[in-house]
């Protein structure tokens, strides 16, 4: 299996493209897919965006983040297709992230189904995070 990674301009994603990998990674059903402009702005706000193709040019996976690239990351999204899971990309994506902004900690809110994945590739759980919704 061949893909690639690479930083893009969230905007200039083809959004149909973007909303197959939410749906079919899992992701979705905790995002504000059915709300398309809504999650365009989520796309298009995102200040370091990267993505992983197959060797067919497909999109297979994203890494959307917010980042002042000093001291925090924001990863607010990890994505990968579900025909690709399991494969090593989120871990690239991961990786490519960090490599953006080297001197910055990655924060992240994990899904529940991903909580187990994130110790075992370097991350540590933090006790004191707080979300407040709208």
């Amino acid at each position: 299996m061949t893909w690639t990674t690479e930083r893009v301009e969230g905007a200039d994603l083809d959004l149909d493209e973007v909303l197959d990998v939410y749906r079919t990674s899992g992701l979705g059903e905790r995002r504000p897919i059915e709300d398309v402009e809504r999650f365009a702005a989520m796309v298009r706000g995102a200040n370091l965006v990267l993505v992983a193709r197959d060797a067919q040019g497909r999109l297979i996976g994203i890494a959307r983040s917010i980042s002042d690239f000093s001291y925090a990351t924001y990863l607010s999204d990890i994505a990968v297709s579900g025909d690709y899971q399991r494969s090593g990309i989120g871990r690239a994506l991961i990786d490519a992230t960090q490599k953006e902004a080297p001197q910055a900690k990655i924060i992240l809110l994990s899904a529940p189904a991903a909580v187990e994945y994130y110790p075992h590739i370097g991350f540590t759980q933090h006790n004191s995070a707080w979300v407040l919704n709208p």
